[in-house]
């Protein structure tokens, strides 16, 4: 078992252990009266094929139908009876679980968590139920004007990493899936090197350890036959896009129209070259003083709504402009979009620019990790995808390392005002 202490000024030293079956476990004491323990595995819909996509979400369902030991829906009434929160999330990337508790139930209620993940059932009847289940869940997200606009973007940004995909997979396919085929997608893919366990509240650390440790332990020996560990595709990013790609849809729910501009940029990969495109987000959309909400929202008046982000996947990432705005508007704001990422390249970002964006991440990380559920999902977020805590200790240290001419390069680098994708959807 090795262990590794880690500091930050700005957080409690983490505690990390790497139990010999490849097991990580991250933990923190925290003074507030709850424990939550975070389970990440390394399985989301980037490791499916084409033929079994919307399994590791469907799989993520079928977990809380019972164990050997727990019947189907024992668990969340044991969950319940002691006032517990228990829930689950499926991304591309990943697939996490976690239990909140009061302190003096953790014990008691952690090793039915850690149960119900590694040993669920499946059993034909609950899979054939649970299908229904998840069919629904993908025509509601059909319905949904946000998810159909988001579905576009990502199937324009990617023409080959599996994150064009949908998280949920096609109605076709999860109609087609087995229960044998789930048995053997949990046997292969939940095993304890693609799991971290971030566990994060008021109890020592040895103890949150040593129950979350003796709780693998025991529940995993139960499992039968020989652990066989899939292993993740290799990917590679996909090429910056070398025109402007045009995609433009008809959508009569919607009462005004959408413009989405995308750039593919570095990933979890790379991260390191991720910061400067956090600050440029911020600096181009995010808030009502950043640079597109007051020229085109608050003194031209063409959009409704704008805003920027950075999305970074493990294999690459996107940056992405979305607005809301009169039809008549849509060209006059992508070219005025464009002429704002010319100026970035053109001329550096100015000293007040950077302390805002400065002052809003190390807020935001603050307030982002003021409880044991926050702390202990960018714990297992981090030690998950990067195997390294600390970016996530350092994050606001990295922002403030950022130089104006990093910022100016990172412009140029990847945000051409000339080649991007676009999706527009119109309301009629």
């Amino acid at each position: 078992m090795t262990s590794i202490l880690l500091k930050s000024p700005s957080l409690n030293a983490p505690t990390v252990y790497q139990l010999p079956n490849g097991l990580t476990i991250v933990a923190e004491q925290m003074p507030i009266e709850a424990v939550n323990l975070s389970i990440w595995l390394n399985v989301g819909s980037a490791v499916e094929s084409d033929q079994i996509n919307g399994m590791a979400h469907f799989l993520e369902h079928m977990v809380f139908k019972g164990t050997e030991n727990l019947a189907s829906g024992e668990f969340e009434r044991l969950v319940e009876e002691r006032g517990a929160v228990t829930n689950a999330a499926t991304s591309q990337d990943y697939t996490q679980f976690y239990i909140t508790t009061a302190p003096k139930d953790f014990a008691d209620l952690a090793p039915l968590q850690i149960d119900v993940v590694l040993n669920p059932s499946i059993p034909d009847e609950a899979f054939e139920r649970e299908r229904l289940v998840v069919l629904e869940e993908i025509r509601r997200a059909e319905d949904n004007p946000r998810r159909r606009v988001y579905q576009r973007s990502i199937e324009t940004a990617f023409t080959q990493l599996p994150y064009r995909r949908p998280v949920l997979g096609p109605t076709s396919v999860i109609e087609s899936l087995t229960a044998q085929q789930m048995r053997d997608f949990h046997f292969g893919w939940y095993q304890p090197q693609s799991i971290t366990a971030s566990v994060v509240g008021n109890l020592p650390v040895e103890q949150l350890i040593d129950i979350v440790a003796e709780s693998f332990a025991k529940r995993n020996s139960s499992s039968s036959g020989i652990p066989v560990t899939f292993a993740s595709p290799e990917w590679q990013p996909e090429a910056p896009f070398s025109e402007v790609v045009r995609r433009e849809y008809v959508d009569e729910s919607l009462q005004q129209a959408r413009l989405i501009m995308l750039w593919r940029v570095p990933g979890m990969t790379q991260l390191a070259e991720t910061y400067p495109l956090d600050i440029l987000a911020a600096i181009l959309g995010q808030g009502r003083s950043s640079r597109l909400v007051r020229d085109l929202r608050e003194n031209r008046h063409l959009v409704t709504h704008i805003s920027a982000s950075n999305s970074t996947h493990n294999y690459q990432g996107i940056f992405q402009i979305s607005a809301h705005l009169p039809v008549e508007n849509l060209e006059a704001a992508e070219l005025a979009i464009a002429e704002h990422i010319r100026n970035l390249q053109k001329s550096p970002v100015t000293k007040a620019e950077i302390s805002r964006v400065r002052t809003q991440v190390a807020n935001r990380f603050v307030f982002a990790s003021e409880t044991p559920s926050d702390r202990a999902g960018m714990y297992g977020y981090y030690q998950s995808m990067v195997k390294d805590l600390d970016p996530m200790l350092n994050y606001p240290a990295k922002i403030q390392a950022v130089s104006e001419e990093e910022l100016q390069f990172s412009a140029n680098s990847f945000l051409s005002p000339e080649a991007y994708g676009v999706v527009i959807v119109k309301p009629e």
